[in-house]
């Protein structure tokens, strides 16, 4: 499936609305919530068996994503905000929670995300910052655009946590 074009035309969801999706262990979509299909502009036989990157808007460090993948291999929890991609080339952010789920002997099943709308303080933040980040990546690969997240954190005196969460209060 070849990906959208991105437009300038921002979709924004409301204060209760919540995407949720899963991905098997190779982050191809297994369930879309309705909101995730409605937001995304594909139906829903478009969207399931489709690697999860189909979303992933081209403003999007990767350093973001290594970051997601790393943590959530680990059984770890994660926060991000993310810029996803439509179908029509439209873009969305989302504040997005995802964790990994177990199954009975504690092997990961499938990953398991769940996104709302982001704050305004985090808006007002963000998308410069993974400007920044893009733009490390673009000129000195992935392993700039980490030294200059490690910095910026540094600067702020918090954790990746920290600084994430505190953004959506």
């Amino acid at each position: 499936m070849q990906k959208p074009s991105p437009t300038q035309i921002q979709k924004e969801l409301n204060i209760g609305d919540f995407i949720v999706s899963k991905t098997d262990l190779k982050g191809k979509i297994i369930y879309g919530n309705k909101m995730f299909i409605k937001i995304s502009g594909y139906s829903e036989s478009e969207l399931l068996g489709q690697p999860h990157s189909i979303l992933r808007h081209p403003d999007m460090p990767k350093i973001i994503f290594k970051f997601l993948w790393d943590r959530i291999q680990n059984k770890q929890e994660i926060f991000a905000y993310v810029k996803n991609l439509c179908k029509d080339g439209a873009y969305y952010w989302v504040f997005a929670n995802v964790t990994a789920t177990t199954d009975e002997n504690g092997q990961i099943r499938d990953f398991h995300s769940v996104r709302r709308k982001p704050s305004q303080k985090a808006m007002d933040i963000i998308p410069n910052l993974y400007s920044q980040l893009l733009s490390a990546e673009r000129s000195g690969g992935i392993d700039a655009s980490k030294i200059l997240l490690e910095r910026t954190l540094k600067e702020q005196g918090v954790d990746y946590d920290g600084f994430i969460l505190n953004l959506q209060q």
